[in-house]
């Protein structure tokens, strides 16, 4: 799919990240971009610096997110992309002992929180999204739409005190190839990305040599991923018309040590 001036794009968890950098990406390319976000500060500033639309939405909401699709549409017209991007975690283990012998367990409704945003707010975006796509003619090549998820490299290896987390990632790799086959015949191609370990926000609030002790990690180059690396990918999936129902890793050959 050529991305260009005709082209609309929902960006979820667009407001920093991985996300801002993919809907900066394609705001550069000429795609018109909406960006799905809480964070509202730095999604409305955003979406003005790349000329796009700002959109207040929760993904694990219902009607946050039927709002935001229709706030979007009105804006820059009905999305042929969606990019999945929102998405959170934490670390608990199954069950564990302090050091005072008190016996615990992961909290169950910390466990489901992750599993709400992570996974079925990633479903809920991609539902209402193909939906919409239903709705455009087919391009010259056949496609109508074109859906980008986020996994981790904790759905295949996650560490210590990532039940949920790897859960909800290996999640969204599970239902990758069946949601693609489910579009198929209506032109819509769905693949997901596994990030490793990448130089957000998140990672640089640890400081300059957390960030070096985490990127020497990796195998090589030894650094963590730049945001800019994820958005390439991502459009690469956009582009090419023949990539469809995969699962993509995107680490510097990591393999996550058990902590």
């Amino acid at each position: 799919m050529d991305i260009n001036a005709t082209i609309s794009a929902v960006i979820t968890g667009g407001a920093s990240g991985l996300g801002e950098a993919t809907a900066r990406a394609l705001a550069k390319a000429g795609a018109r971009v909406a960006i799905f976000d809480m964070a509202a500060e730095k999604g409305e500033k955003v979406a003005r610096e790349i000329g796009g639309v700002y959109c207040n939405v929760n993904v694990t909401s219902e009607d946050s997110v039927v709002e935001g699709f229709k706030r979007a549409r009105d804006a820059i017209g009905q999305e042929r992309v969606l990019v999945n991007c929102a998405g959170t975690g934490n670390a608990f283990k199954t069950a564990s002992r302090s050091k005072d012998g008190t016996l615990k367990h992961f909290p169950v409704d910390q466990f489901d929180r992750i599993i709400q945003i992570n996974l079925v707010g990633t479903f809920r975006c991609i539902a209402h999204s193909a939906e919409g796509m239903l709705t455009l003619d087919p391009l010259s090549t056949g496609e109508r739409g074109a859906i980008v998820n986020t996994a981790s490299v904790a759905a295949e290896d996650g560490q210590i005190g990532q039940a949920a987390y790897s859960a909800s990632k290996g999640g969204v790799v599970g239902m990758t190839l069946p949601i693609a086959r489910d579009l198929a015949q209506e032109g819509i191609r769905v693949n997901t990305i596994l990030p490793g370990l990448f130089n957000t926000p998140l990672m640089q609030a640890g400081g300059p040599e957390f960030v070096q002790k985490l990127g020497a990690q990796v195998l090589f180059p030894s650094r963590l991923g730049n945001p800019d690396e994820y958005a390439g990918l991502a459009l690469e999936m956009i582009r090419n018309a023949y990539f469809n129902g995969e699962d993509v890793r995107l680490d510097g050959g990591i393999r996550m040590a058990p902590r």
